[in-house]
């Protein structure tokens, strides 16, 4: 099972200024990869090697991050395909679907950049990594991390890690394949009803109130609509810090929540069964502060956590 572990790299200066400088070449490259591909019509992989791969390199990339920079974009568009052909992007010729077929795929200049173990090495034990840069290979920049997450890394790691900047830090997601607990044969199974109010609640009566949570989300709308009404430079700094603050608690609240409902699974011998939600947002109409509290809530998230964790637990 493939879960990942993540560090914030403590870079220097000119460290950071280097991986700045990387994430902008690449993601220029793939700008431009990007837009030749919709000129063409040429999208896979193999297609955009055969024609790309020494431009790329022209770019001032190396040859395992070039190969990065074209995978990148062959996926971007696999899934800009997949969701038309699901139907995401909406029916032929409406106009959200017209302007996603009509223009190339864009990248952020900073949008994350994967590595393998050809253009980044670990030092778990130091926590330090040597990193390839558009300036060339740094070796011994710092990374700080949980002990959970280090010993994932020792333990674990294996595959690709993606170089990530936000909020003005830098991080690398690196991909751990742990194994599966022996799954035992439940006896019985735990249902679990999912809802706004009572986030979810257990066939045993166990109730894991939202109430709390969606206080903080009726707070924070109020206050993002009073900031953007202000629209001042003071009230577009305090914006910015409040980026990702509900989404961060949101997402800690949903693993305790999984936490709990596996917990009591695997003590009790049992399997989980959830409340299957797919669709809900297409299906029902909702009054406006109903339509606030149903999109805010993230429930699978909440179904991905409860996966994952009972597959390491064996439930």
């Amino acid at each position: 099972m493939k879960i990942v572990a993540e560090v914030r790299l403590m870079p220097t200066p000119e460290v950071a200024s280097a991986l700045e400088c990387t994430l902008r070449t690449a993601n220029d490259a793939a700008n431009w990869l990007s837009g030749q591909a919709h000129e063409r019509g040429e999208t896979s992989r193999k297609a955009l090697q055969g024609f790309a791969y020494r431009d790329l390199k022209d770019r001032g990339l190396s040859a395992q991050p070039a190969l990065h920079v074209l995978r990148k974009v062959a996926d971007a568009y696999t899934t800009l395909r997949a969701n038309i052909r699901n139907g995401n992007l909406g029916k032929p010729g409406s106009k959200r679907r017209r302007r996603a077929e009509g223009k190339p795929i864009g990248f952020r200049p900073d949008a994350a950049q994967p590595y393998d173990d050809r253009c980044l090495s670990w030092q778990v034990d130091e926590r330090t990594v040597s990193i390839w840069t558009a300036a060339g290979r740094i070796r011994g920049v710092r990374f700080v991390c949980s002990e959970q997450a280090r010993k994932l890394l020792a333990e674990h790691r294996k595959g690709e890690s993606d170089l990530v900047h936000r909020d003005g830090m830098w991080f690398l997601i690196a991909t751990c394949e742990v194994p599966e607990a022996e799954q035992y044969e439940p006896a019985d199974f735990l249902g679990v009803d999912l809802g706004i109010v009572n986030i979810a609640t257990t066939s045993d009566g166990k109730i894991h109130a939202g109430r709390g949570l969606n206080r903080y989300r009726k707070r924070q709308l109020a206050l993002r609509a009073k900031l953007q009404k202000k629209g001042t430079q003071s009230a577009k700094r305090v914006l910015k810090r409040q980026r990702r603050k509900e989404q961060r608690k949101a997402t800690e609240a949903n693993h305790i929540i999984s936490k709990r409902i596996v917990t009591e699974a695997e003590r009790t011998g049992r399997g989980i069964g959830m409340e299957d939600l797919a669709g809900i947002r297409q299906r029902v109409r909702l009054r406006k502060p109903q339509r606030v509290a149903l999109h805010s809530w993230a429930f699978a998230q909440l179904g991905q956590f409860v996966e994952y964790k009972a597959r390491r637990a064996g439930v």
